[in-house]
């Protein structure tokens, strides 16, 4: 069987959840459109809103939440024209693949995903089927469109695993090269950026402080409180990065300034080592500011004429069939499905 080439693709998406902030921008969004203007591979972005269904959401919070994501995407700097952007439940192969992948998968595989164990948590009888097939849909929307490479955090990580298991098994039972493995994309200063008032864990927008996090429609002066009253020590920055350890709120500041800036953590620590934390701060703030008040204006702008939004995902998705429709007539063909 000779090795297939598969053409250079990037492929990642977030659940429309609502609530964009400074984890989502410097943790995917940034990163996106770094790879987008990189130019050395097809861009597919997504809005995962069938994901998002997994777990109860009110319709119209969705519809509004995706169109926000949206907005995000493009006031980040996802351009619509260099990249596919797409609403998930617009391209209707990913859904189709995923129960091609439901088939694939074993149970054993889907049991031990941590973020099932984590979200089921005690009572998984009562979560839904869609949460525990959650993988076999991921692996079809990155396979759907034969995607070599997928940016991810640390905790989806397992997952991009499992989309390798998947196509493995599918290339092995069919005796074809059809299906990419996959590689995970893990990478940058501020990939995983913690919360504002506990460096130990994650920015997330389910905190019930909106002290500890950035959001991206926070204006200047908010941000700029929001920095001034973040967590911190009262030893001064130190000089290389090995002096970060066990400081995780001062690693999380140093890495957020890090990710905004486009410079390493020793680059950051090389300026700043010995400053005080009230003089760091200011400055950050400033950084931050100047990064972020751009996307929030944009992402205004794009809210207030939604006809937009919903034009260029109308787009993303005629131009992503045009990719994921010919890959899924295959594997329903390679299957064995009679007319594909």
């Amino acid at each position: 069987m000779s090795e297939t080439t598969f053409t250079p693709r990037v492929f990642s998406g977030i659940q429309p959840s609502g609530n964009l902030h400074l984890g989502n921008y410097l943790g995917a969004l940034k990163r996106f459109v770094d790879t987008q203007n990189a130019g050395s591979a097809e861009t597919v972005y997504c809005m995962v809103d069938l994901h998002a269904i997994t777990v109860w959401q009110s319709p119209a919070d969705l519809k509004r939440q995706t169109r926000e994501l949206c907005a995000g995407f493009i006031a980040a700097g996802i351009d619509p024209t260099k990249s596919i952007l797409i609403n998930q439940s617009q391209v209707p192969e990913h859904a189709q693949l995923a129960w091609i992948f439901n088939c694939v998968a074993r149970m054993g595989w889907m049991g031990r995903m941590t973020q099932w164990k984590d979200k089921a948590g005690k009572n998984a009888e009562a979560a839904s089927l869609g949460l525990f097939a959650y993988p076999a849909l991921m692996a079809a929307d990155i396979l759907i469109y034969h995607a070599t490479h997928v940016p991810v955090g640390e905790d989806q990580k397992q997952h991009i695993e499992l989309t390798r298991d998947i196509a493995t098994k599918f290339n092995h039972d069919y005796e074809v090269d059809f299906f990419p493995i996959t590689e995970p994309v893990i990478e940058g200063a501020a990939t995983r950026v913690m919360s504002l008032r506990d460096g130990t864990k994650k920015m997330s927008k389910s905190d019930p402080s909106d002290a500890s996090r950035i959001n991206l429609t926070d204006d200047a002066d908010t941000i700029a409180k929001k920095i001034r009253k973040a967590k911190t020590d009262p030893e001064a920055l130190p000089s290389e990065a090995a002096g970060l350890e066990n400081r995780p709120d001062a690693r999380n500041l140093v890495n957020i300034y890090a990710g905004l800036s486009d410079q390493s953590v020793d680059q950051v620590l090389a300026e700043v080592g010995g400053m005080q934390f009230g003089t760091f701060k200011p400055m950050l703030a400033e950084l931050a500011v100047s990064r972020l008040s751009p996307i929030t204006t944009e992402m205004s702008r794009l809210m207030d004429d939604q006809s937009e939004i919903d034009r260029i995902l109308a787009q993303g998705a005629e131009r992503a069939r045009a990719i994921a429709s010919p890959i899924l007539q295959k594997t329903y063909d390679i299957v064995g499905m009679v007319g594909a």
